[in-house]
């Protein structure tokens, strides 16, 4: 049985990024894989890559040597045959707590070997998942360059972007200004294209895993 790692970097369930992932995670599952998943933001503390070097060590390659909360996500994803990682989009990047996950999975499989850069030898294909309260189309180079990253280092990578989305269930219900959504329009489109977008999800979670 095929193990698939499912880890969401937003910090809200029950809304866009934690919905497509958990239609990913059901496609994954209907294939007939295990799905192991891992929430950022309810995880015990931890940090980003902290420059230590102690992974360019000849007896640690391939392994982060830091030991925190993000440790067992990292052994997870390298015993995986696939892995669906999502987050939305916070002031033109992904979130503090996907950029900590990426530099730590990234950093241990690079290499300062010019005929070797990387020493991951399990290539597994990786699902990218990005939501975004702007239209889809803005982000394409953002996401081209973590593809790239992750084609290089982790594995074939797929990406899905959900944009435009609805971010509260009443707008009126707050106390601030949104005069810069449509938020009839955002509703509109949450009940028309987002439920496509999940279908996506889970047919993209299955192939992953198929």
């Amino acid at each position: 049985m095929k193990k698939i790692v499912v880890v969401n970097c937003g910090p809200r369930k029950g809304w866009n990024t934690d919905t497509l992932l958990k239609e990913a995670a059901r496609g994954a599952e209907e294939a007939g894989a295990e799905v192991i998943c891992f929430d950022m933001y309810r995880l015990e503390r931890y940090s980003g890559c902290i420059s230590c070097f102690g992974c360019k060590k000849e007896q640690n390659k391939g392994h982060c040597i830091i030991k925190d909360g993000l440790s067992p996500v990292l052994d997870a994803i390298r015993e995986a045959d696939g892995l669906i990682i999502g987050s939305p989009n916070y002031l033109s990047e992904l979130t503090a707590a996907f950029r900590a996950l990426y530099e730590r999975l990234i950093f241990q499989n690079l290499t300062y070997d010019r005929e070797t850069p990387c020493c991951n030898e399990h290539m597994i294909p990786v699902l990218l998942v990005m939501t975004s309260n702007a239209p889809d189309m803005m982000y394409q180079q953002l996401l081209y360059g973590y593809q790239q990253s992750f084609n290089r280092f982790v594995g074939p990578t797929d990406v899905l972007v959900s944009g435009d989305t609805l971010q509260l269930a009443d707008y009126s219900k707050t106390d601030w200004e949104w005069s810069m959504f449509d938020p009839e329009a955002k509703k509109e489109r949450h009940e028309n294209v987002f439920p496509q977008e999940c279908r996506k999800a889970y047919e993209r979670g299955k192939h992953l895993a198929a």
